[in-house]
């Protein structure tokens, strides 16, 4: 399998996705924001996390009028798998591949720390490897994460079984860290080929890092 990986400039997490995908048997590509298409080889594409453009403006806000966002988007629109972590999350919102917005935190406070997420839907290649209410810890560091949509588009969401993950205790309670509509942490688009979440899968890969959830989750991808 070929996981392309992005690179803006004030990407951080690049390498932390490719060492992912790497220790579960991908062969990887890191992609540079100036290039013009994907490559044809391309099983999944990924936007890693960071401050693209420092995050100037507004988280994303800037990174959509990449050169390679054209070609984001009609692999996407082809059927190709997208998925976007952290600030990849917020490209994609700002981007329109993904509904809704990233807002800053309700509390004004950049978060770093593992936090748990309840699986919510998992018919999906994202997710396909983990079952409906099972509990995940994932790091998340964000300024930005407090994910927001209208009343009519949280309906369509709903509706559509587009809302994947939601913030929880270890017991499964709801537990919101950063003001997210409905405690929000991932979402994906009606066709469920483009995914965003802003916690880290791919900095959970190993219990000495304190969780290998991300294994479970990323390995989705390797079945198709």
């Amino acid at each position: 399998m070929k996981v392309t990986i992005l690179q803006f400039p004030g990407t951080n997490c690049e390498y932390d996705s490719e060492n992912a995908f790497k220790s579960l048997g991908a062969e990887t590509e890191i992609l540079w924001h100036k290039a013009d298409s994907v490559p044809a080889d391309t099983d999944l594409l990924v936007i890693a996390g960071g401050f693209s453009y420092g995050d100037y403006l507004r988280s994303g806000a800037i990174a959509k009028f990449s050169p390679v966002m054209k070609a984001v988007k009609k692999y996407a629109e082809d059927g190709g798998k997208v998925l976007g972590i952290c600030n990849g999350f917020q490209v994609l919102t700002e981007s329109g591949l993904l509904p809704g917005t990233l807002k800053r935190n309700e509390n004004l406070h950049f978060l770093s720390k593992h936090h748990h997420l309840k699986v919510l839907n998992n018919e999906n290649a994202f997710l396909e490897k983990l079952q409906d209410g099972d509990i995940v810890n994932l790091p998340i560091a964000h300024h930005d994460g407090n994910y927001y949509i209208d009343d009519a588009g949280l309906k369509e969401l709903y509706k559509n079984d587009q809302v994947l993950l939601k913030y929880c205790d270890k017991s499964g309670n709801e537990d919101n860290p950063n003001g997210s509509i409905d405690s929000i942490a991932g979402i994906c688009n009606k066709e469920r080929n483009v995914f965003g979440l802003m916690p880290h899968p791919e900095r959970a890969m190993e219990t000495i890092l304190g969780s290998d959830d991300g294994k479970k989750m990323l390995q989705g991808f390797l079945s198709k």
